[in-house]
């Protein structure tokens, strides 16, 4: 029977024991989240630096280097601090043996970002070249690693240089496909530290970042110029700190950190510090507000510090822990009491501030009524749609399954016409990925209220695709990705979606979510290779590798790509840029100037900046 011979094959001989080398190489996903190209802020490449610095931040906390070196390049990176340096007898226990650490000792560490030891393992499992150099008392111990395995154990030897660590790693390019670092993620993680701890100094490629004022410091640097609608409240206590201000955007955008790690999808100390932000502001007009109303274009940071915290996953983005400390206060009873006093005292002493706080939350009071009729519609509207919604080709996985370990690969692409969402349609994954189709260009609605979102069927259906009508907290999707063709059309349909999405749901933005896909603009190939180019230089380098005869195609748009062709532009070998926004693009003036009206100034950027086909076609040449 089948079953005997099943049963018979199950043997001492079947059971497999990996070392910890090959088990983070080959389940990657447990230790640093999901892999990625470097295109999002939560990549495993910028996990792997992050794991680096952690350890420096540890040493800071301790009392130990003020300063941290990081240099990073395309495919690199270099950590080194000027903290104790690891013992030079455990270096090799330190970054290659599982369950060795300092970290595991709670009177050394009480409030250490990461408790498991196993964040400097995972670099090294990881990494092509990996080198960790331990600098302590006049000696200094180096060790090279590729793939994990120690490959040169130099003998100890003298030297001046100061204390400290320095790990220098490759993520290895079979794992992380096409990956490269790019800097204003890393200038992101390398600030959010400094917020952290005042009196750090980290140096990034030579720039030094640090900060006196803390979360207010965060949240001065997040916010465009004159977009709060009072002074930043600033509140500081022991083990929590917090930073507030309404804006005159749209949605909730909130900072949360523990142990001076970002936490991008929050946790119990976030959800505190929302409930405890509406408490109190009930309390204190003696008015039952509605809690969106409160929140409403709400700016928030809150950082608390805890003993011994318990995280979702290894890669920290979530706080799961329900104590202070084994033997204290709930996070939620220590975060709403915290807020209630002090949040209160600062009302009663700043009425201005009370004042213009109260005029925020009662205009958001009056604009909830004023949609309210719109919204029933348009709600009742896209329920019918949904059942027979042709714009809207769904996949079988969402970002907010969160049981599934394939949430985070969730991508909606949004199209243009029915020939390129019907290559993508046919090529796509239909595990993870969607397609939502538009019908020609959207509505332009820069400076238009929120009631267009409402009105216009096409947003309407895209914001209950989404999900994200109250919030980003039921978002389907964790990648939003407009594919639109590389020509004037498709640019001006790219413009009108951005528009859309920094207009109305900025923090969608914020969060990394939204991107652009690049596909190929020419196809160059002989007899026997083809290669798929994305810019000129590329086409030029195409042509010299396959030499005389080459066939080269120029891709029009993304209807001509067969959907052969297509799936791997959109599977293994896709490019998305993301849209990113610093301190230098404030959305406002950002809109104002390409999505308002003409101005002289914008007619004379274009007409700088435009190149035409005949313009690239003697570049070619010269």
């Amino acid at each position: 029977m089948a079953t005997s011979q099943t049963a018979a094959r199950y043997t001492e001989a079947s059971i497999k024991s990996l070392d910890w080398r090959e088990h983070i190489r080959l389940r990657p996903g447990m230790y640093i989240g999901k892999l990625g190209d470097g295109s999002s802020a939560d990549d495993g490449i910028y996990v792997l630096l992050k794991e680096t610095i952690d350890n420096s931040i540890d040493e800071f906390m301790m009392g130990y280097g003020r300063v941290i070196e990081v240099k990073v390049t395309k495919h690199s990176a270099q950590v080194r601090d000027y903290g104790r340096g690891i013992p030079l007898g455990k270096v090799y226990d330190c970054v290659a043996r599982i369950n060795t650490g300092g970290k595991y000792d709670s009177e050394v560490f009480q409030k250490s970002i990461g408790l498991n030891g196993i964040g400097s393992k995972a670099v090294n499992a990881l990494s092509r070249y990996f080198k960790v150099q331990a600098i302590r008392d006049g000696k200094t111990k180096i060790q090279e690693f590729e793939y994990g395995i120690l490959k040169k154990d130099h003998k100890i030897t003298k030297t001046s240089e100061k204390n400290g660590t320095l790990i220098y790693f490759e993520p290895d390019p079979e794992i992380f496909k096409n990956f490269q670092f790019r800097l204003d993620f890393i200038e992101n993680q390398i600030k959010n530290y400094v917020y952290l701890n005042a009196g750090l100094t980290i140096v990034l490629n030579g720039q030094r970042f640090q900060s006196k004022h803390g979360l207010l410091d965060l949240l001065t640097d997040k916010l465009e110029e004159g977009a709060a609608r009072y002074p930043i409240i600033h509140l500081k206590g022991k083990d929590i700190e917090i930073a507030l201000t309404h804006t005159n955007q749209y949605g909730e955008d909130y900072y949360s950190f523990v142990n001076g790690q970002f936490t991008p999808q929050g946790g119990t100390h976030q959800a505190a510090f929302r409930e405890g932000v509406i408490k109190t502001i009930r309390e204190f007009y003696k008015k039952n507000f509605e809690a969106m109303d409160i929140r409403a274009s709400i700016a928030g940071a809150i950082a608390v510090r805890i003993q011994e915290p318990v995280f979702e996953s290894q890669t920290k983005t979530k706080l799961g822990s329900t104590h202070m400390a084994p033997d204290g206060p709930t996070v939620r009873n220590f975060v709403v009491e915290f807020i209630k006093t002090e949040l209160d005292n600062y009302l009663h002493k700043h009425p201005e501030t009370a004042e213009l706080l109260l005029k925020k939350i009662q205009q958001s009071e009056k604009e909830r009524k004023e949609l309210a009729g719109i919204k029933k519609l348009a709600n009742e509207r896209a329920k019918k749609a949904s059942l027979h919604n042709k714009k809207l080709r769904d996949c079988r996985i969402h970002y907010n399954d969160t049981k599934n370990d394939r949430r985070f690969e969730t991508t909606l692409f949004i199209t243009e016409g029915d020939s390129a969402s019907g290559s993508i349609t046919k090529a796509r994954d239909v595990q993870t990925q969607a397609v939502f189709s538009l019908r020609g260009k959207p509505l332009n609605c820069f400076g238009l209220s929120k009631k267009v979102v409402y009105q216009n069927e096409e947003f309407n259906l895209l914001q209950h695709a989404l999900n994200i009508e109250n919030g980003l907290e039921g978002l389907r999707y964790n990648n939003v990705v407009i594919a639109t063709d590389a020509d004037v059309d498709g640019m001006h349909i790219r413009l009108l979606l951005m528009t859309f999405f920094l207009q109305f749901f900025p923090d969608l933005v914020r969060q990394g979510h939204v991107y652009i896909l690049e596909t190929p603009l020419f196809r160059v190939r002989n007899k026997q290779k083809t290669i798929y180019c994305y810019s000129e230089e590329e086409k030029q380098k195409a042509r010299e590798q396959l030499g005389k005869g080459v066939e080269i195609t120029r891709f029009k748009g993304l209807g001509e790509i067969s959907p052969d062709e297509f799936r791997r532009f959109i599977r293994e070998d896709i490019r998305l840029e993301p849209l990113v926004l610093d301190k230098k693009m404030q959305i406002q003036k950002l809109l104002s100037y390409y999505m308002g009206k003409n101005t002289q100034d914008r007619q004379e950027f274009i007409i700088d900046n435009l190149r035409v086909e005949k313009d690239l076609v003697m570049d070619e040449s010269a």
